[in-house]
């Protein structure tokens, strides 16, 4: 069921549709939080010089953190003008940035959403408006690289940046700029943002391309830039990466039983891994129903052998490791939360609730 809190709905009119000239002004730079002690500092460093050259505020929205995040961006708030700290308690990343609008919403034309687990370049938030600006578009989304240090990090790193691990994303891999469907999330109109009645606050993950796929249908447009991208930092052992995928599979079930269609080909590989390891339980008996379940990780593996390779560096030979766990997983999240909304809608069940756990 749609919760979206009923202030950032109407109906769409003429006015809310995508206009060829973009105004520049009163912008906020949202940045939710779950126990980012480790980043958030880095990142309100990082953003605050260009908030001060567009006049933005930068809002922290937290969700109830317990390592030290509120302090520290308490502390930043007594040393820079414009840092303001709200609390979710919601928890979730789509219900923060919901939050922010609702508080700020009328005085913005824009948002940028940026998370604590990234890092940004110096003119990352004047190149999104000056690709608004060009494209007229009503989202701007960025491309990613995963960046990381230590040998498991940089592993999960390499994976993410790789085919076998990322699955061909278009905002995973590189590009010129091209409207696109979907993307990582950067920039966006308030008036496009409220339109659409924005996130959907049931959702943990994949929250971006539901409300992505409710944009296009609405008629306003998505520009994947090639102008700028971001430095994301993975999970740093693979019982925490493990943990995260099957949040994103599991969002991605969310995401396609309230939007029939929007599977796509790669959805449709992932989905075939849960039930394969499961018949290749019987391989104790039948060795030949293990099979395709060797053949599957042999490729993970080879292909984390030849990035190695490609890119000279022989430790990161075990990148098909990380790559196989997050498809599995995700896998495994999306079957669990598929059967269970199925439970639910026989009558003999309910709906799950939101996964709760870490940030992106």
């Amino acid at each position: 069921m749609n919760t979206m809190p009923p202030f950032l709905h109407r109906d769409l009119t003429q006015s809310d549709r995508p206009q060829a000239q973009t105004s520049m002004s009163r912008v906020a730079i949202i940045i939710p939080t779950l126990n980012e002690a480790k980043h958030i500092t880095s990142v309100i460093n990082s953003l605050s010089p260009q908030a001060l050259r567009l006049d933005a505020m930068i809002v922290v929205v937290d969700g109830g953190s317990s390592d030290g995040t509120i302090q520290l961006v308490q502390h930043d708030a007594t040393q820079r003008a414009g840092i303001v700290l709200l609390h979710n308690p919601e928890r979730l990343q789509s219900a923060a940035i919901n939050l922010a609008v609702a508080h700020f919403g009328d005085q913005l034309d824009w948002i940028i959403r940026a998370d604590a687990h990234a890092g940004y370049p110096d003119n990352y938030c004047d190149l999104l408006l000056h690709e608004a600006r060009r494209t007229g578009a009503d989202s701007v989304v960025v491309r990613m690289r995963a960046t990381g240090s230590g040998f498991m990090q940089r592993n999960i790193a390499t994976a993410q940046n790789a085919r076998v691990g990322n699955g061909g994303s278009q905002h995973r891999m590189g590009c010129q700029g091209r409207f696109v469907d979907h993307g990582h999330h950067a920039m966006i109109r308030v008036q496009a943002f409220r339109a659409v009645g924005g996130y959907d606050a049931t959702f943990s993950h994949n929250e971006d391309a539901e409300l992505d796929h409710r944009l296009t249908a609405a008629g306003f447009r998505i520009w994947l830039t090639g102008a700028t991208r971001i430095d994301y930092f993975p999970r740093d052992s693979l019982r925490r990466l493990a943990a995260q995928y099957a949040r994103f599979g599991a969002g991605r079930a969310d995401t396609a039983g309230k939007h029939p269609g929007t599977l796509h080909m790669r959805h449709l590989v992932l989905i075939g891994l849960a039930p394969v390891a499961l018949l290749s339980v019987a391989g104790i008996v039948t060795p030949l129903l293990a099979l395709p379940l060797g053949l599957w990780l042999t490729v993970c593996l080879l292909a984390g052998l030849a990035t190695a390779l490609r890119s000279r560096q022989i430790d990161m030979a075990f990148s098909g490791l990380p790559a196989a766990v997050m498809q599995m997983a995700w896998s495994f999240g999306f079957w669990s939360r598929f059967l269970a909304n199925a439970v639910r809608r026989t009558g003999r069940g309910r709906k799950w609730p939101p996964l709760m756990g870490e940030e992106r």
